[in-house]
């Protein structure tokens, strides 16, 4: 049996204001050090890690640094957990998104809306598993692993896992610097927790 940690990277200074995606040059600021920073507390108290493994965006290698300085372990990282490709709605801002009608038809419906020149919601989750299930087959029995991702990544792979259909992905919150844990075992994958805070 291994348990997968699914964590969500620290606040930006974009944070809730623009949607930023795979914009480059991001990184975490003061608060999101500071949530990293306590999540890698609580978890060298609760796990032991074989390995940690992150997107490629700059905010969260930022997050997992933390967790590999707390845990002596190299970051590996993985092109599968990156961001959705948000296309030409990249650098936008939320207040302007917020007028778009496609835009709320595509909170409203992820099965049938995407963004435009960019990524599939059932995209996102389809890569995510891949990865995910590619690092789980090279892990050792009973291995605890950390992924840094981003919130639409972690919430596709949960809905998946719980069954829930991707128009509700709104309804899980993943917060900034949260941890979500799934336990791959002999049988179905089984949730543990979700959107858990340690700040």
């Amino acid at each position: 049996m291994n348990r997968i940690l699914l964590i969500r990277h620290g606040n930006t200074d974009l944070s809730g204001r623009v949607l930023y995606g795979r914009t480059p040059g991001i990184h975490l600021n003061v608060e999101g050090l500071r949530q990293a920073s306590r999540l890698s507390a609580a978890l060298k108290q609760r796990h032991q890690l074989r390995s940690v493994i992150s997107s490629p965006l700059e905010r969260a290698v930022e997050t997992a640094q933390l967790l590999s300085a707390a845990y002596g372990l190299p970051i590996t990282i993985d092109e599968g957990l990156t961001e959705i490709d948000f296309g030409t709605w990249v650098g936008r801002s939320f207040a302007e998104l917020n007028e778009s009608e496609y835009w709320k038809a595509f909170n409203r419906k992820r099965s049938l809306s995407w963004p435009p020149d960019g990524e599939t919601m059932t995209e996102v989750q389809a890569r995510a598993w891949r990865a995910i299930h590619a690092i789980s087959t090279k892990l050792p029995p009973d291995s605890n692993v950390a992924l840094v991702t981003h919130g639409d990544v972690i919430r596709s792979v949960l809905v998946l896992l719980l069954g829930i259909p991707i128009d509700h992905i709104h309804r899980l919150d993943i917060a900034p610097g949260s941890v979500s844990e799934f336990l791959i075992t002999g049988h179905d994958p089984i949730v543990t927790a979700v959107n858990q805070i340690f700040y």
